[in-house]
């Protein structure tokens, strides 16, 4: 038999007194947590654990004794073995330091139900020869190993220890572990740090604040300030909403564009955190913690990112700058569009196309980029001050920025998607036209009501104007499938851009700088599991373990506590993709997934 006893390292050198923590149900394992100090009351030491044990919910006693051995305490030892009998435990650990060694001496005692005290055999380590020399060990007398684990109480009491990656067991059919009840008892135990040994009171004791409580002016007054701050933004948001409940923003033309815009989508995303974070009701356990913590971080810093590009644009006239790069700019692709489509209306590349519907495509497409044309130079005098006060978003954050910006490019390059759509219905309908007549060719239909192809005959008329539509059908494609396959080019690099920008602005939404941080700065509060090593292997002692912690991997604590947000990502698959660029169906390759962030 093995009893582990997890003892914190703050109190190897703790004067003498008794031991105070948990015996762990289940498990033949001991948490020590703090070491109360003679001279005390029993009675005392009774009260407070009682009100210990009420104030944590956890099942606090008395352990058994510590004793280390100075100067005018020769009797001490003794004496801590005589309270066995005042607080009467099922099993008593003596505890023991000696003089010059690192390793601690334990001997347990056991009481039966008649009250009488026996002391149990403990199985020490030996050398090699020591245990050849030794006689064999009377039978029927029950032995136990002692294995100590030593612990950094703050480390553990600040960790959080993750369940398994198959996930977290069911506490009605797999109870939990030893381990994390060991966390579980040192972490809900604060009420018993509170009293230091500094203190005035009749009991003193030995833990990891034993120097004295941690404290922060900083931290203290950050607390009482949340408090009327956290009243402000609910009273600005119920503001909001009544704004936005507003009858006329319900109609369907304003409704259909704060469901496209994504400057609106990410209003109602920010909106959606400052209710999160501004609620009064406090973080009910660690993942609700955390993900308070990373929207409040990752709204400071998309804030300071805004401000930064605000200082940017509003010095050396930068503004004034861009509104005279952009026209010329948008001119300079209408151009270049302009060529294309004259390129296009010959002979690209040397290929004969249909002269007719070279030139009525051709035509068609010309006159959409010059009507875009007289709406940029129209535009033209508004845009500075569109720049001018569009900017000031930034100072909401960088991610309505980068928000704006796509809306802008989308704004921008509408004649672009139109050309897109033009193409890709046209090149779809001669398409299913083909296949349509291909099948007519064979003897099938489609079956609608069915969804499939069943056979069908087919009178001699049927046959000649299927051949006959065939044939236009075949000879127009190459026309029509150049239009498309150049415009559809364009669109996907229009489609590229506004995904970067919508990436950038969903990692900055989602990306948990706070458990980043905490996994970089105190990788301990953030535990995946634990490593043991060997401390101490004297001979008469028992074993010495040291308990370390594991942290999380990085792309477990990204994967772990990134912050639900609509994510830009493709909507097909690649295969699904190629296949509707084949056959001409338009495609969304970017969209907004709406995820609850409650």
């Amino acid at each position: 038999m093995v009893l582990k006893i997890f003892f914190p390292q703050c109190c190897n050198r703790a004067d003498s007194g008794l031991l105070v923590g948990r015996w762990i149900a289940n498990n033949d394992s001991a948490v020590v947590l703090a070491v109360i100090h003679y001279p005390f009351i029993s009675g005392q030491v009774k009260q407070y654990i009682q009100k210990m044990q009420a104030q944590s919910g956890v099942e606090l006693s008395v352990l058994g004794s510590w004793s280390l051995p100075k100067d005018g305490q020769e009797g001490m030892e003794s004496f801590l073995v005589d309270l066995s009998t005042i607080f009467p435990q099922e099993r008593w650990l003596q505890i023991s330091r000696e003089v010059g060694k690192a390793g601690f001496i334990c001997n347990i005692l056991l009481r039966d139900q008649n009250g009488v005290v026996a002391q149990q055999k403990v199985k020490k380590k030996r050398d090699e020869e020591d245990e050849k020399t030794d006689g064999e060990e009377e039978e029927g007398e029950e032995e136990k190993k002692v294995i100590f684990v030593h612990y950094e109480q703050r480390k553990v009491m600040l960790s959080e220890l993750h369940p398994i990656q198959n996930g977290v067991p069911d506490p009605k059919t797999d109870p939990p572990s030893e381990l994390r009840q060991m966390f579980h008892t040192v972490a809900h135990s604060q009420p018993l740090f509170f009293l230091d040994r500094y203190d005035d009171g009749p009991l003193k004791s030995t833990h990891w604040q034993s120097e004295g409580r941690e404290g922060s002016i900083i931290v203290e007054l950050l607390k009482q300030a949340s408090v009327p701050l956290c009243l402000l933004i609910t009273w600005l948001l119920s503001m909001w909403t009544w704004i936005c409940n507003i009858r006329i923003f319900s109609w369907y033309p304003l409704r259909f564009l704060g469901s496209k815009l994504s400057t609106c989508v990410q209003l109602n995303y920010r909106t959606e955190h400052m209710r999160t974070i501004s609620s009064t009701k406090p973080a009910v356990g660690h993942s609700d913690f955390m993900r308070k913590a990373n929207i409040v971080v990752s709204i400071l810093v998309d804030v300071a990112l805004g401000l930064l590009l605000i200082s940017w644009l509003y010095r050396d006239n930068h503004i004034t700058m861009l509104a005279n790069t952009l026209v010329p700019a948008a001119d300079h692709v209408a151009k270049e569009l302009d060529e294309l489509l004259q390129w296009l209306m010959g002979a690209p590349a040397g290929l004969k196309m249909n002269r007719a519907l070279d030139q009525v495509l051709g035509r068609f497409f010309l006159y959409h980029i010059h009507l875009w044309i007289s709406y940029i130079h129209l535009m033209s005098p508004f845009v500075e001050g569109i720049l001018w006060y569009g900017g000031l978003s930034a100072c909401l954050g960088l991610t309505f920025a980068l928000s704006l910006l796509s809306d802008m490019v989308a704004l921008l390059t509408f004649h672009i998607y139109c050309f897109y759509v033009y193409g890709a219905r046209l090149y779809c309908l001669k398409i299913y036209g083909l296949s349509s007549l291909w099948r007519l060719f064979r003897g099938k239909k489609w079956n609608v009501l069915r969804q499939r192809v069943d056979s069908c005959s087919y009178d001699l008329d049927q046959l000649f104007i299927g051949t006959l539509l065939f044939t236009i059908l075949l000879f127009l494609l190459p026309t029509t499938a150049l239009y498309y396959l150049v415009f559809t080019l364009l669109r996907l690099l229009v489609v590229l851009l506004q995904g970067v920008v919508h990436l950038s602005v969903d990692f900055l939404n989602s990306f948990p700088l706070f458990a980043m941080a905490l996994r970089i700065c105190r990788s301990y509060r953030l535990a995946e599991g634990v490593k043991f090593r060997v401390l101490c292997e004297e001979p008469g002692t028992a074993l010495h373990l040291m308990m370390e912690i594991n942290p999380l991997k990085c792309s477990t604590v990204v994967q772990t506590y990134r912050t639900p947000t609509y994510s830009c990502y493709p909507k097909d698959s690649w295969a699904a993709l190629v296949k509707k660029l084949f056959v001409g169906e338009l495609i969304y390759p970017w969209r907004h997934k709406t995820t609850k962030t409650d």
